[in-house]
């Protein structure tokens, strides 16, 4: 079993940054693909950024490409979510999630762990 837990949540202004970490326990992490999703309020979850095991490739929605950077730690069990330039349709819980079945996938039926969200809100 693998334990999400992500932080760096907050309230910011448009243009502003914010860099969201989600720590890992219970495994490492190593060898899983790791995501970032995010869920505004009445719409579906959607993919936001993946990291394969190795860090060596990436995947990001094009609504935050040039914006957003997903990096991780393997020796600390961390995934990082830096934010840059963010715009109030930002807004949402951003979940972190691990799978190690498919490979870098924007598919979020095929992360097995999840984490409990952390809140971001971007006023304009």
């Amino acid at each position: 079993q693998v334990q999400l837990v992500e932080s760096g949540g907050g309230l910011v202004q448009a243009g502003g940054s914010l860099r969201l970490s989600c720590a890992a326990s219970g495994r490492t992490i190593s060898s899983y693909v790791m995501g970032w999703f995010r869920q505004a309020p009445g719409k579906e979850r959607e993919f936001v950024a993946a990291i394969s095991w190795s860090g060596g490739r990436t995947d990001y929605a094009d609504s935050v490409k040039g914006r957003f950077t997903i990096s991780r730690d393997n020796a600390k069990n961390t995934v990082y979510l830096q934010m840059n330039s963010l715009k109030p349709e930002d807004t949402a819980a951003y979940y972190c999630a691990a799978e190690d079945a498919y490979g870098l996938t924007r598919t979020s039926a095929w992360y097995d762990y999840w984490g409990q969200g952390t809140q971001v809100t971007v006023s304009s």
